[in-house]
């Protein structure tokens, strides 16, 4: 919030498997919630041009400021946990 920003996750997994990863990273310093976007299942990540067509979503972290401007985009390998240290740089950026 000191970057005039929320961050939020977006995951189309179902909600076990999104506990499970959820409690599993928040052991490396997750600090921001992560919803569900399982039922319809993926319709944000299909609006963000995420979604796979088998059904799995990419990697992704979007951040989007105040005035609804998409201002970071990175989409990388789904077997990889995401540089939470990514994000913190990004936000900075905001300011």
């Amino acid at each position: 919030e000191m970057h005039d920003a929320v961050v939020i996750g977006i995951s189309a997994d179902n909600i076990p498997s999104l506990y499970a990863w959820t409690t599993q990273i928040s052991e490396d310093g997750l600090w921001f919630p992560v919803l569900s976007d399982f039922y319809p299942h993926g319709e944000a990540a299909k609006k963000y041009g995420i979604l796979r067509p088998e059904g799995i979503t990419e990697r992704a972290i979007f951040i989007i400021d105040k005035k609804g401007t998409l201002r970071y985009i990175d989409v990388h390998d789904i077997n990889k946990r995401p540089d939470l240290g990514q994000i913190i740089k990004a936000l900075e950026k905001l300011n």
